[in-house]
């Protein structure tokens, strides 16, 4: 059982583009940590290389109320890496990470806070399905964490999001990952601790549109599933033995039929499907293998996940 003595709050919004969204999760958290007993906190917003007044609204509540920090990048560099920036610059005796799109409702950081200190180390959210999604997003979404469960070792429940709340220890373990790529659903899961999972309704998005395009989804899906799974590789070796097998048979039948029978007839149609199949295997194989020659390139450079083009923190 952890103490409850008052305690310092750290929480972590990336925002992309979130210029009124920003301003009414502002007063809505500033009205739920006032109801909590806490020694101190601090709202990190996360400008993640915004292209409307998402940084200038941070600048104003940031002169408004000094508990209210802001990052802003150079450049947008996605999500993750925007949540990187918060924790390595949370520095609460817990830290909760939440987005900007008034999605993930504030009111449930108390029973965060509340669980946090029965002592649980992770406190995550499960959001459920809701009738308002799309067809394609509901099925897409249930396709990925089907098949990232599937091929790599660790299990994510269905409907997990990056709203959670983690303990400073936590925190203190993460920050030591030097991978450039981070998939934190994946890398919470693999990290093991005492954790818990609060189910919640999605609110609607109050402002804006949803910043993930399909393009988008599919990018931080394979992120994903090549970040903690070889198994794609695997799958290679599979299907090219299986092949073989199968080419080693039909040259047998092939070799019989021409030497043995008179019904041997030249023809293109069954060349040209075997080249084109055997073809299409081996590009799909090598855009794989190329995938995880790709994540070699990016960590062997080690530049750094993102780029400070303005903080508050600088000001200080």
């Amino acid at each position: 059982m952890k103490t409850k003595a008052k305690f310092k709050l750290s929480i972590v919004v990336p925002s992309y583009n979130e210029e009124q969204n920003v301003m009414v999760l502002a007063e809505r958290l500033t009205d739920v940590i006032a109801a909590l007993e806490v020694r101190d906190y601090q709202v990190i917003f996360v400008d993640d290389g915004s292209n409307d007044d998402t940084l200038r609204n941070l600048q104003l509540l940031h002169n408004q109320d000094k508990h209210i920090e802001y990052i802003s990048f150079s450049r947008n560099f996605g999500h993750q890496c925007a949540l990187r920036a918060g924790l390595d610059y949370a520095d609460g005796d817990c830290v909760i990470s939440m987005d900007a799109d008034m999605q993930h409702p504030p009111e449930l950081i108390p029973d965060m806070i509340a669980k946090w200190q029965e002592g649980y180390d992770i406190v995550y959210t499960l959001r459920e399905e809701s009738k308002k999604l799309s067809f394609f997003k509901r099925s897409t979404s249930k396709m990925f964490y089907g098949v990232i469960n599937k091929l790599s070792n660790i299990k994510i429940r269905p409907g997990a999001a990056d709203f959670r709340l983690i303990d400073r220890k936590v925190v203190d373990v993460l920050k030591q990952f030097k991978e450039n790529t981070m998939f934190y659903r994946g890398i919470i899961s693999w990290m093991g601790f005492r954790q818990y999972g609060i189910v919640y309704q999605p609110a609607d998005r109050l402002y804006g549109t949803s910043k993930y395009t399909i393009k988008k989804m599919f990018a931080f899906a394979l992120s994903g599933i090549t970040s903690f799974s070889v198994f794609p590789l695997q799958i290679s070796t599979i299907i090219g033995t299986t092949i073989s097998i199968f080419a080693f048979i039909y040259t047998i039948y092939a070799l019989i039929i021409h030497f043995f029978t008179d019904k041997a007839v030249s023809g293109w149609t069954s060349i040209l499907i075997c080249v084109l199949f055997l073809g299409g295997i081996q590009l799909i194989m090598l855009g794989i293998i190329g995938e995880y020659i790709g994540k070699l390139f990016i960590e062997s450079k080690h530049r750094p996940p993102y780029i400070v083009g303005e903080s508050s923190f600088e000001k200080e």
